[in-house]
This record gives C-alpha cells, sequence and structure tokens, in this order.
C-alpha cells in the first residue's frame, strides 16, 4: 500500500515540476496572466524564502528542513504502526510537496511560484504549497478526530 502513496508523492511532484518549467519557459518575472478571470491567475515570482518570504536567503536551512521533513514523512508512512488511509494520504501530499520544492532550492537556490487568487489578498504559491497545506490538514484531522479512537473500538 505504501507504493500507492509513494505514486501520489510523485503526482503531485510531476505536476509542480511541470508547471513550474511551464512557467518559467512562457512567462517573464512579475508576468500575470488570469486564468479563471476573478479567482486565479498565473503570477511568476522567485522566492529564495519561505512562506510569506521569511528567513530570505537562508537556503542551507532549507535544505536541513527539507532533508528531515522528508525522513519523518518516509519513516511515517512506512512505519506499520501508524496505519491510516487519511494519514497515509496526508503524509504523501506533504512528501510531494516538500520534494518539488526542495528539487527547486536544489537546481535554481530559489522556489517558483506562480498560483494567485484573485478573490483575495494572498501570497503567490505553487503545487507544492497547496500539496503541503491540505497534507497538513488531513493530517491534522487524523490526529484530532481519528488517532486513539480507531484503539478504542479494536
Amino acid at each position: 500500500m505504501q507504493f500507492l502513496y509513494l505514486i501520489i508523492s510523485l503526482v503531485v511532484v510531476l505536476a509542480d515540476q511541470g508547471l513550474k518549467n511551464y512557467i518559467v519557459a512562457h512567462y517573464a518575472i512579475g508576468e500575470i496572466h488570469q486564468i479563471i478571470p476573478g479567482i486565479l491567475s498565473f503570477n511568476y515570482l522567485q522566492n529564495n524564502g519561505a512562506a510569506w518570504n521569511i528567513l530570505t536567503g537562508q537556503m542551507w536551512l532549507f535544505y536541513i528542513i527539507s532533508i528531515i521533513a522528508i525522513s519523518v514523512c518516509l519513516y511515517f508512512l512506512f512505519n506499520k504502526k501508524y496505519k491510516n488511509t487519511l494519514f497515509d494520504v496526508g503524509l504523501a501530499l506533504i512528501l510531494g510537496g516538500i520534494v518539488g520544492n526542495f528539487i527547486d532550492r536544489l537546481h535554481l537556490k530559489y522556489v517558483v511560484d506562480m498560483l494567485q487568487l484573485d478573490f483575495v489578498h494572498f501570497n503567490i504559491f505553487n503545487i507544492a504549497d497547496s500539496a503541503i497545506t491540505v497534507g497538513v490538514i488531513l493530517v491534522f484531522i487524523y490526529l484530532i478526530f481519528i488517532e486513539g479512537k480507531e484503539e478504542q473500538h479494536d
């Protein structure tokens, strides 16, 4: 079953890197194109920090954090003690997102961001960021509402 979760991670990485490569090849930095009017635009930015551009230029720190986070995700995905579909899908999304942004940091020394929500003032992000966010939400749902309750029913 872990193979399926690794496939989910791989799909996230491929979708993330595919869109990033498309944006880099077809857009100038700061160039904006509406995709869904009033909802979503592509806006090519280069982010050499983390979310909200914090810790700008601290690539060595992001390398260490990424390696640790990848290791933790793999540990929990392959540890038989932690088996729950919701938890594992969340970990797979997180893993794919971390790897997607880690590839950028290793290769480009920055992360390509391009997704801009036009209906709210929010940071520009990418598919990897979205996968990490959804994955963390799924893991939190599991930890808050499911973990421990499964054992009570056994």
